[in-house]
């Protein structure tokens, strides 16, 4: 899609499970063949200017979804750390971060700094961790935080990163907030009054004042 002059892309995938050690290179795998192999039509041309035709020719791209990358430490280990609230550690294991800081994938992606604790693997509709009762020992997880949000392009802001409680679902929601420069073409910003030297407008100049959207 585009929004004035500027490109978007939304990507929602859900990539290999597993915990097994080398599950990770699969995941990796699907990122590659997802940006390989997605191809958009050649529809909506706009005069002197290229529709992208791949997922990396847009401007601002997005990526969401159970990614499935998990935390290369034991149940037990990963258990502790839980119960110390110890994020930073348990992090320091997380195989998307391990896996993008040795450049394997998401090379030139961004993530914002996750505050909340993992989001998988939970018991039906409780606030407890599959495998920590007994009637789910047989279905337990090494906690993980498998449910993430990338984004990739210059112009773009998080303000926000958070997880959801829903119990409908082994896994808890996350969901994220933006402000995302638009390229706005020299006419759009004479007509309304408007200038910026690099042609491009902030999304909260485009809201109303009087709208909350929070």
């Amino acid at each position: 899609m585009s929004l004035h002059q500027t490109s978007f892309c939304f990507v929602c995938s859900h990539l290999a499970s597993g915990e097994k050690e080398g599950d990770e290179l699969r995941r990796n795998s699907d990122v590659s063949e997802i940006l390989k192999h997605t191809q958009f039509k050649k529809v909506c041309r706009r005069s002197g200017r290229r529709v992208p035709e791949k997922i990396l020719e847009h401007d601002r791209i997005i990526w969401l979804g159970d990614l499935n990358y998990r935390i290369a430490l034991s149940y037990t280990e990963t258990k502790k750390l839980l119960e110390e609230n110890d994020w930073d550690a348990l992090f320091e294991k997380d195989q998307l971060k391990i896996e993008r800081e040795a450049g394997r994938v998401f090379e030139g992606w961004k993530e914002g700094k996750i505050y909340f604790a993992p989001t998988y693997k939970y018991s039906n509709n409780s606030d407890t961790y599959a495998g920590e009762i007994v009637t789910s020992k047989k279905k337990r997880r090494t906690p993980a935080w498998c449910d993430r949000i990338l984004w990739h392009g210059d112009g773009i802001v998080q303000l926000s990163y958070i997880r959801g409680e829903s119990k409908f679902s082994d896994h808890r929601p996350v969901c994220a907030a933006f402000i995302v420069e638009v390229g706005v073409s020299d006419d759009r910003l004479k007509k309304q009054g408007l200038s910026t030297p690099n042609m491009k407008v902030g999304a909260e100049e485009r809201l109303s004042s009087r709208t909350s959207y929070f």
